[in-house]
């Protein structure tokens, strides 16, 4: 997601994809049978690259912004779990990623790691 175009397509396409990942988000969400309605979360991403290449983690956070939203209730525009009432400072802590190193003849990953407290549901 760290990509910068500067095409209008690309734009668009870069607009799909951040809508794929929120929509991915919610999916698993659902899934995984997350709560709603919590007061506070904080979450973490994880990326194990399958190569040795250098990274750095400031160049996750393009990829984990609509992690992040689609965990959050969302908008009338963009879909949302519900997981808190948004993602700003009051209702999520976002810590740095953290990049893992690879391990071979495995794939690549990344998940998400997130921490509350079921007896915070919010009223």
């Amino acid at each position: 997601m760290n990509d910068r175009g500067y095409t209008r397509g690309a734009a668009m396409a870069k607009a799909a994809k951040i809508r794929e990942i929120r929509q991915t988000m919610v999916a698993l969400a659902i899934h995984h049978n997350l709560p709603r309605g919590l007061r506070y979360v904080t979450v973490c991403l994880h990326y194990q690259p399958r190569d040795r290449r250098r990274r750095d983690t400031d160049n996750l956070t393009s990829t984990a912004k609509p992690l992040y939203d689609g965990l959050a209730a969302g908008t009338k525009k963009f879909v949302g779990y519900g997981l808190v009432p948004d993602d700003t400072p009051e209702f999520m802590a976002k810590n740095e990623p953290v990049i893992h190193p690879p391990v071979k003849g495995e794939g690549g990953r990344m998940w998400l790691e997130i921490t509350y407290n079921t007896e915070e549901i919010a009223a």
